[in-house]
């Protein structure tokens, strides 16, 4: 059974809902409480105007679930400059421990544009190197990078693209690890914000990304991303420019629970842009969670149990990014009963959030306790067929063989 309801936000009226469901009952009450608690949520803010927007191209995502909020030319091939930097930190980080010595090659030393101002034959830890690529934006650090990893610019870019088609971004063609203009040397929007959300998944990068100044190999870095001061909540990313590629700009700002990504290419006024983007995305959307990892949300009944109900739990966090008069659903898929013995972890069923009529969310439901046989119990004989049929059935289905009965 679904309802839907129109959502606006806010937690209050998720937690009503997961107290409703504690209370028990059977499968279709309990999807039936959790879906009208959604009817109770409040209108966000009046909307933003539209800004005006100097980007030739631009997106702005939810950082969670990749959902694009806003976008202009989102999928246009341009020069993107050094926010290439973040694949190449991306790659950095699968392939290298923080603390590995690397020595700067000649090659490396010499390349033109911004710079660390690095020595050859000086060494630095990997780390070290990655602080002066994102900071300073140097050139020469990431050329010493790539060179450390594969030896050569041409092995390190085939690298870089095989982790950006693995992320899905596959508008994308990279030619070396810091962005200068060549040849076949393009991404777009939409990519770089995929490319932005994973390396906000990774700790180490996203916390040099934030950072406004280090030390690093006996130099004073400094961050070159302004708009980490600008803008209230702003956490990173990464500034870019070549006089081909104009101004480019990856950024992420988070307040009350909502993380968005902005992006945006050959863009003169880019700081304006990610602040007056950000004004209008955090007016008309609002972060809505809808479960916590670990956290009892509803009760199956139990035959032949020692209690009379096992607990049931989210496997995973999961909540969905709404704007006002857009349509939540969602599903709550549990079975009726189940039978004794009932283990800790064993799946119970599901979670289904849709916007829109578009699944945003599955989250596996586990059962939170352990429930024994309670071996006083008596059945009659066909109640024995029956357990002993649900068992079976619960076997196959963890060995991937399905019974079929009819």
């Amino acid at each position: 059974m679904t309802i839907i309801s129109t959502a606006r936000s806010t937690r209050q009226c998720f937690a009503l809902s997961r107290a409703c469901l504690r209370e028990g009952g059977m499968a279709v009450k309990k999807t039936l409480c959790l879906l009208l608690a959604l009817a109770c949520v409040t209108p966000v803010r009046a909307l933003a105007a539209q800004p005006e927007i100097s980007a030739q191209a631009y997106i702005v995502t939810d950082a969670e679930s990749g959902r694009v909020l806003y976008g202009r030319n989102k999928d246009e091939h341009m020069l993107i400059a050094s926010v290439t930097k973040l694949v190449t930190a991306l790659v950095v980080a699968e392939r290298c421990e923080l603390t590995e010595k690397v020595t700067v090659p000649r090659e490396s030393a010499n390349v033109e544009g911004s710079s660390m101002y690095l020595k050859e034959g000086e060494q630095l830890t990997v780390l070290e190197l990655l602080y002066g690529m994102l900071l300073e934006s140097g050139n020469d650090a990431a050329a010493a990078l790539a060179y450390h990893v594969s030896g050569s610019i041409e092995g390190f870019a085939e690298l870089m693209n095989e982790k950006a088609k693995q992320l899905g971004a596959n508008d994308s063609s990279f030619k070396n690890p810091h962005g200068l203009d060549a040849p076949d040397h393009y991404s777009c929007a939409r990519d770089m914000a995929i490319i932005a959300a994973e390396v906000l998944k990774n700790k180490t990068l996203a916390d040099i990304c934030a950072t406004l100044s280090a030390s690093a190999g006996g130099r004073t870095l400094t961050n070159h991303n302004k708009l980490l001061t600008l803008y209230p909540g702003v956490t990173g990313l990464k500034t870019g420019y070549t006089k081909n590629a104009g101004r480019t700009l990856v950024s992420c700002a988070e307040k009350n629970g909502l993380r968005l990504i902005c992006v945006t290419l050959n863009a003169p006024d880019d700081w304006n842009d990610h602040a007056a983007l950000y004004d209008r995305a955090f007016s008309e959307f609002t972060r809505a969670a809808v479960c916590a990892a670990g956290e009892k949300c509803a009760s199956v009944p139990v035959l032949s149990g020692t209690v009379e109900a096992a607990g049931v739990c989210a496997l995973q966090s999961c909540g969905v990014t709404v704007a006002a008069g857009e349509k939540v659903e969602v599903e709550c898929s549990l079975p009726d009963f189940v039978y004794a013995p009932v283990k800790k972890g064993e799946m119970a069923g599901e979670y289904r959030v849709k916007l829109n009529g578009e699944t945003v969310c599955t989250v596996p439901l586990v059962f939170a306790q352990d429930v024994p046989l309670d071996e006083s119990v008596k059945l009659t004989f066909w109640e024995k067929l029956k357990r002993a049929w649900y068992i079976s059935n619960k076997i196959s289905a963890r060995y991937g063989i399905y019974a079929v009965y009819g």
